[in-house]
């Protein structure tokens, strides 16, 4: 019997947008350590006979210094998505042509250095508007995966801003930062966004049915600090919920889960980064091979493709983004880029 499918994706973060989210100096010469992640990932992935999504940020792509370790991703067969230009999580405040000309320049950047053009788009943060979605559906884009189902978003913001340098002004942009109580009600399984005539596929990224925690591998790097079987468990249960459920998982993997202390020590505020590459690889490893044991793992694309000619629920946005967040960053202007 055919195995279900579950859909893998990586959002390619750099070190510079984990600063720059922080609050942190030095973001803006764009520091760098894809050259690092990158082999790692796609030689564990190789390993496991893995083909994922990769989320590029634009900027990235625009800098000489990253091409080679992009071409690498695009040479191995991984489908390149959109993750945005200038990778700020306060997406949703952007006006119409601030929001076109960031997937635009992004498209641009991303084919010029990997030599493919994403139909995937996935928002840095979650960031997600009515405004996004219209671009994305004028530009012809095959699916968004932005939402994040779950309730625990507050706290993780919480705990951002405690370790962050951040202002009031610009604590108030990074309002909807990892989303509201609000997403924990959003559904757990694909349906098709309507608006303006046009629809848009939206594969959520999966948490746990029913109670709604997270289940990508960052929030598992978080409690094997406390206990490893207790992760693996964990991980183990939500798998098995989601079958039980009939959900098709889409999850999400980020570059620090396969770095550690040893690798980039600014980021030590970041949930399991008090551990070695070492031992977060071995996590990966086996977390991933529990993945593919289990389901039949295949990048967004083919999931997208598994659900075409399926009759979806459709879904009008309702997305609102607060006055105070829109007059902070209209304070700050764009000049902090």
């Amino acid at each position: 019997m055919r195995r279900k499918l579950a859909s893998l994706s990586l959002d390619l973060d750099n070190l510079w947008s984990y600063m720059k989210t922080h609050g942190d100096p030095g973001w803006e010469t764009f520091p760098s350590y894809l050259d690092v992640v990158v082999p790692r990932v796609l030689t564990l992935l190789d390993a496991l006979s893995l083909k994922i999504t990769v989320f590029v940020v634009g900027k990235d792509a625009a800098l000489e210094k990253n091409h080679a370790a992009l071409r690498l991703i695009a040479d191995a067969g991984h489908e390149i998505g959109n993750h945005s230009f200038h990778h700020e999580p306060w997406l949703h405040l952007y006006s119409a042509d601030e929001v076109a000309d960031e997937i635009e320049g992004a498209e641009h950047a991303i084919a010029a250095a990997t030599g493919t053009l994403p139909t995937g788009f996935r928002g840095p943060g979650y960031s997600l508007s009515e405004t996004v979605i219209r671009v994305l559906i004028e530009r012809g884009y095959r699916y968004d995966c932005s939402t994040f189902p779950t309730f625990v978003g507050p706290l993780a913001r919480a705990y951002y801003f405690f370790n962050a340098r951040l202002d009031a002004a610009e604590k108030a942009m990074r309002k909807a930062l990892f989303g509201g109580l609000r997403d924990g009600l959003r559904p757990l399984v694909p349906y098709h966004w309507v608006l303006g005539g046009g629809r848009l596929l939206e594969i959520p990224v999966t948490t746990m049915p029913i109670a709604r925690f997270p289940m990508h591998f960052s929030y598992l790097h978080w409690i094997a600090g406390r206990s490893e079987p207790l992760a693996h468990a964990y991980f183990a249960a939500a798998l098995r919920s989601c079958n039980l459920c009939g959900i098709t998982p889409s999850l999400l993997l980020h570059p620090l889960d396969f770095m550690g202390r040893d690798d980039v020590e600014r980021l030590a505020f970041f949930p399991g980064m008090d551990r070695t590459a070492e031992v977060k690889m071995a996590r990966m490893g086996r977390w991933l091979a529990t993945l593919s044991d289990r389901f039949d793992v295949v990048p967004i694309r083919d999931h997208a493709a598994a659900l075409e000619g399926r009759s979806l629920p459709l879904r009008r946005p309702d997305f609102s983004a607060a006055p105070a967040a829109r007059q902070a960053r209209g304070r700050m202007g764009l000049d902090k880029r």
